[in-house]
């Protein structure tokens, strides 16, 4: 994933004019851009996810396994992209396990800003993909929708 300038999480991609591209030329069109050495295919495809208001969306999704070396590279190349720094501030890895205390690790990480469809997008593909057992990440999920503990008023506690 990717932290925006805005400081919400997002997957890499951008607008892709359908007059001038099909979808997945123009999805690695924008990616080259932005990560270099990755190219997409029909059979990456995931979902597709409508937004509705002003502005209405059509959010496309696609996910590919990499090998450890290709993401090392696309790390390196989204340092080098024109974007970086102005609308992109770096890749982010996902924790894709929970510590002891039951919010180390995912569950924290799922309970940051994400842009649009993004956090559905990552559980979705968490699940589909099976990166992360469901009652693993059914358990992560919880734990971010449960109350947090109210800071101690150390001032009314000395008092």
């Amino acid at each position: 994933m990717q932290m925006r300038f805005d400081g919400l999480l997002g997957f890499p991609g951008g607008f892709v004019d359908r007059r001038y591209w099909s979808l997945e030329d123009g999805l690695n069109r924008v990616l080259g851009l932005g990560l270099g050495c990755v190219r997409l295919t029909e059979a990456d495809y995931l979902c597709s996810h409508l937004t509705e208001g002003p502005h209405r969306v059509v959010a496309h999704f696609y996910a590919r396994q990499l090998t450890l070396e290709e993401l090392h590279t696309i790390e390196i190349s989204a340092v080098h992209s024109r974007d970086h720094g102005l609308e992109v501030m770096g890749m982010v890895r996902v924790p894709l396990y929970t510590q002891k205390d039951r919010m180390g690790g995912l569950p924290n990480f799922l309970a940051n800003s994400f842009v649009g469809t993004a956090k559905f997008q990552l559980l979705f593909a968490l699940k589909i993909l099976n990166m992360v057992p469901e009652e693993k990440l059914a358990e992560a999920v919880a734990a971010t929708q449960r109350p947090k503990k109210p800071p101690i008023d150390h001032a009314a506690a000395a008092a």
